[in-house]
């Protein structure tokens, strides 16, 4: 088993992920090998809430171009994690 801080690695604060706060949804960026129940419990375990409900998604990477050589940016995980109602976790 994969310590929590290993499967979390970022909370996403962007425009778009504050609009879904206020019903309880945080965008976390996760990695691209855990699944649903790992993530569920990591966050559990490091902000000491109840999660509801996981949902996660893919990010493709975007190719780029330096000099003459095309290379290709990583894809990254993303989960959409919900919270039981009252909770909620505090962002900076």
């Amino acid at each position: 088993m994969r310590p929590s801080y290993d499967i979390i690695k970022a909370i996403l604060h962007t425009e778009k992920s504050t609009l879904e706060e206020p019903q309880g949804k945080y965008l976390f960026l996760v990695d691209t090998r855990a699944n649903k129940q790992q993530i569920k419990k990591a966050v559990e375990e490091i902000y000491k809430v109840v999660v509801t409900d996981v949902n996660t998604f893919v990010s493709g990477g975007k190719l780029k171009k330096v000099r003459y050589q095309t290379g290709r940016t990583p894809d990254s995980k993303k989960a959409i994690v919900t919270l039981k109602t009252g909770q909620k976790i505090e962002v900076a």
